[in-house]
């Protein structure tokens, strides 16, 4: 049996595309990463004389499914997560720890601070990828 290649998700970071196209500048105290996955559609293609009645299935579009990241809050009235939120549209780059990218473009569905209470200041963002998110080689 081989040795396992499992590792664990500490280092990992989550940057927006600064002024310079494809130069990402790492953002908050990011706690948690949910990548974009993948997921395609279907299609009944189900005729008439389908054989032995079965309903028959081809494969439909695919699209890269939303992201998400929890980070500790630190208010502040230029908190760039905040800005790419009102930007609209962006380009992101989630980084794994061993340097593996996957870079998307997309735009903020959500961005919320957590309740203040007497513990760590949080929040939480959601951000909808559109187009075809790549993997890219570590640098």
């Amino acid at each position: 049996m081989t040795e396992t290649t499992a590792d664990i998700g500490y280092s990992s970071t989550f940057g927006i595309e600064g002024d310079t196209p494809d130069t990402f500048v790492i953002v908050a105290e990011v706690t948690r990463i949910k990548p974009v996955g993948f997921s395609r559609g279907e299609e009944d293609a189900t005729h008439l004389t389908s054989p032995d009645q079965y309903k028959e299935f081809i494969a439909g579009l695919k699209e890269g499914t939303p992201t998400s990241i929890d980070f500790n809050w630190t208010p502040t009235e230029a908190d760039p997560l905040l800005a790419a939120f009102e930007a609209k549209k962006g380009k992101y780059e989630i980084t794994a720890p061993n340097g593996v990218r996957m870079q998307f473009a997309g735009f903020f569905t959500s961005y919320e601070p957590g309740e203040l209470t007497n513990g760590k200041m949080t929040g939480s963002a959601t951000i909808r990828p559109t187009g075809k998110p790549v993997l890219l080689a570590a640098v």
